[in-house]
């Protein structure tokens, strides 16, 4: 139940940044409820007391609204000093990490959120897309507390005027 509601704060926090600006492209759902419930799918849940961590794996498969986060293992680290939600210190999406919202997507090796420094990181391969705009690069940053957000490293950006209706 503990990690249940971890995970409903983590999401919430995913939902504040669905909603910062990347570089001119606003990223999120402005009808997103954050007081809908949230459904976590995997193959397995491991549990690891000592290291304080647990760990979805296989499968991974986050909803609330209409947020949805994929992976193929999520793991969530604890906070000695009780930091963020129930002391959670970070949570890590690896495997191939898929973030959309009802009109955006962010695709990326992994993703990295910290809880102290609310920011969200997606790392390797970073795409992400609005209709018929998308921008690429090797990391996005999000400052979820600024709504500020950066994409570095090969970055590439391909913006239609026209909105896709050529």
């Amino acid at each position: 139940m503990t990690l249940r509601i971890a995970l409903i704060f983590v999401l919430t926090m995913l939902a504040h940044a669905a909603s910062s600006q990347i570089t001119g492209i606003k990223l999120g759902s402005a009808g997103f409820d954050r007081t809908q419930p949230v459904e976590v799918t995997a193959d397995a849940l491991f549990l690891d007391q000592e290291s304080g961590s647990a760990t979805f794996d296989g499968n991974v498969l986050v909803l609330q609204d209409t947020l949805r986060l994929s992976a193929g293992r999520v793991l969530v680290e604890y906070s000695e000093e009780g930091l963020g939600a129930n002391g959670i210190a970070r949570l890590i999406a690896s495997g191939g990490v898929t973030f959309v919202t009802t009109n955006e997507a962010v695709e990326a090796r992994e993703a990295a959120y910290s809880v102290a420094g609310a920011e969200l990181q997606f790392s390797g391969d970073v795409l992400l897309t609005q209709g018929p705009n998308s921008i690429s690069g090797d990391r996005l940053t999000i400052n979820l507390e600024t709504g500020s957000g950066r994409m570095e490293g090969n970055v590439r950006t391909i913006f239609n005027p026209r909105g896709g209706n050529q």
